[in-house]
């Protein structure tokens, strides 16, 4: 985010104000100065419409439905800013539109031209009104629009509503501009391992393999080849208590987010691990989905047991560097998941893995590469984090900005 941009948010944040008086409503303590009413006095729902056959080639109007952009063609049926609020399947779901827009029959829709007050802050407004809690649906699930619009809300004056809706959008542009850092950078990530992974660093001859054009200077080798053990994993028996919740970190195909180890959910003991098909894999180990999920793989980030979908890989340090190894095959999944055999549990077999061809590139080159990539993955995961500040910041603003818990200053 903007050094400005920021410097912005955080003096809004800093002219929010907490003395405030308070009357009591039906729907709870509210600053005196505001007043309640129902949805339907300050906006109406409108219905959406399906796209008629002869409107359906594409274009550039984005069409909506109940869970946000579905695609594009070329006639609007509201011209101007919109709100669209999922009716059907995905309820309550509200998505702000910049231009003239199409909302389809799964949605309701309000134009800017349906309300007198500030369109910005009636966005924010339903957003935090929890819209998804009315579905009056039994089967199918359904917003009921009489129901909707009965809501009784919090509304501050004119003024204030604009004042709210300019902090919350500034918020708002921050998880926009750092979402597309983001993907600008997963973009970059996605050509480097192309352009290291296959043509490495420097080189201006290349040969013909059987893994595709590589580096003369490197070899085709067997996963088998740069490894020193393979181990299977195993589940300790569920029904015997003295061998779960222990000390140790166990993990499934499950537990595999964006190709690391996620939130650890379940722990053995060492006797569960004694007397089990489970192994322990040492931290900085290569661990690969080869069952329930193959593709998935990661670095053990610490000492931790595997469950059978988990194929844990030590690899010979003197030959190779796991990170490489890991870009690679992170590079490649789809050749692993081209070799699943199986018909009921779909799973990599371990003679399919240990032949499994890969490039071998000097060791010096081998860790330039794995430093590359594994420093602009750290980049990502860095703005991720800051992404997921910034929308919790925005959360906890709405549930205060929006009810009057906290104040914004008045301007002049």
């Amino acid at each position: 985010m903007a050094a400005l941009e920021e410097k912005q948010m955080v003096e809004q944040v800093k002219g929010l104000k907490t003395d405030i008086k308070y009357k009591d409503t039906p729907i709870g303590k509210i600053p005196v100065d505001w007043e309640i009413t129902s949805l339907g006095k300050i906006a109406y729902f409108e219905y959406g419409e399906s796209l008629p056959e002869r409107k359906r080639e594409k274009g550039e109007i984005p069409v909506y439905g109940s869970n946000g952009l579905i695609g594009y063609h070329n006639q609007s049926l509201v011209d101007g800013s919109g709100i669209v609020i999922g009716r059907k399947g995905s309820v309550g779901v509200v998505t702000w539109v910049d231009n003239k827009f199409w909302p389809i029959d799964t949605t309701y829709y309000i134009s800017v031209k349906q309300t007198k007050e500030d369109f910005k802050w009636l966005f924010y407004l339903l957003s935090n009104s929890h819209l998804e809690e009315l579905n009056a649906a039994t089967g199918v699930p359904g917003l009921n629009r009489d129901i909707a619009l009965a809501k009784i809300v919090p509304c501050p004056s004119l003024t204030e509503q604009k004042r709210i809706a300019e902090i919350l959008s500034t918020v708002d542009d921050a998880i926009e501009k750092t979402d597309q850092i983001i993907e600008k950078m997963k973009e970059a990530k996605k050509g480097l391992m192309q352009k290291l992974l296959t043509r490495g660093i420097g080189h201006t001859r290349f040969k013909k393999t059987e893994i595709g054009e590589i580096p003369e200077e490197w070899e085709v080798v067997r996963l088998k080849n740069i490894a020193l053990k393979f181990y299977n994993g195993g589940t300790p028996d569920t029904a015997n208590k003295t061998y779960w919740d222990g000390n140790v970190p166990w993990i499934t195909g499950a537990d595999f987010e964006n190709q690391k180890v996620g939130k650890i959910r379940r722990y053995v003991t060492q006797e569960g691990v004694k007397n089990s098909a489970t192994n322990v894999i040492p931290k900085g180990n290569l661990l690969i989905v080869t069952r329930t999920g193959v593709g998935k793989l990661a670095i053990a980030p610490f000492d931790l047991a595997i469950s059978q979908d988990i194929t844990g890989v030590i690899l010979d340090s003197a030959k190779t560097i796991t990170w490489f190894v890991y870009w690679y095959l992170n590079y490649n999944e789809s050749r692993l998941r081209a070799i699943i055999q199986g018909t009921s549990i779909n799973g990599l077999l371990r003679e399919d893995l240990e032949t499994f061809a890969i490039p071998l590139p000097p060791p010096s080159e081998q860790q330039q590469i794995a430093d590359i990539l594994s420093s602009l993955d750290s980049q990502i995961e860095q703005e991720t984090r800051h992404k997921e500040q910034l929308e919790s910041l925005k959360k906890g603003l709405m549930q205060v900005l929006l009810t009057g818990k906290i104040r914004v200053k008045m301007l002049g």
